[in-house]
């Protein structure tokens, strides 16, 4: 499967002047724990950074920093692990785990933003394709005893 296919097309955009109080409103009108901060070019949006909910609470909230104050920019994580449309899930797995990371971006040829693909929405297809293999072996088990003639 290709993250093209699994990831989320659905993303939550913001630009790097925007203040981080509305960045969170954003999340919980949404209920993301993320934003994506982009930067346009022409007509297309180019991932530059992620702001997450954890990113604020741990950088702004815990230091009792004023979030209207801040700006995206100033505040996003700016080593962004960025995922390309045919990229594989194995190798992105590979790349998340190496870098400490939940989510990535992903882009299309031209490095356009076209979804996110997150930790949880890998879980839920490994989880579908798990089940698909044990439910192969209990179907097994069951043809093999349905042709038993003793």
């Amino acid at each position: 499967m290709n993250i093209g296919e699994l990831c989320n097309r659905e993303v939550i955009i913001v630009e790097r002047q925007e203040s981080v109080l509305e960045a969170a409103k954003l999340m919980r009108k949404y209920h993301v724990g993320d934003v994506v901060v982009v930067e346009q070019s022409g007509a297309e949006s180019v991932p530059v950074g992620i702001l997450t909910d954890r990113d604020i609470v741990i950088e702004l909230v815990a230091k009792q920093v004023n979030a209207e104050k801040v700006a995206v920019g100033d505040a996003m994580s700016g080593e962004l692990l960025v995922a390309k449309e045919d990229g594989q899930l194995h190798e992105l797995i590979e790349q998340m785990q190496l870098k400490a990371v939940r989510r990535a971006p992903v882009v299309n040829a031209k490095g356009s933003l076209i979804g996110i693909v997150t930790m949880d929405d890998m879980i839920e297809v490994l989880a579908e394709q798990l089940g698909a293999l044990a439910s192969l072996v209990h179907r097994e088990q069951y043809q093999e005893q349905s042709k038993r003639v003793v």
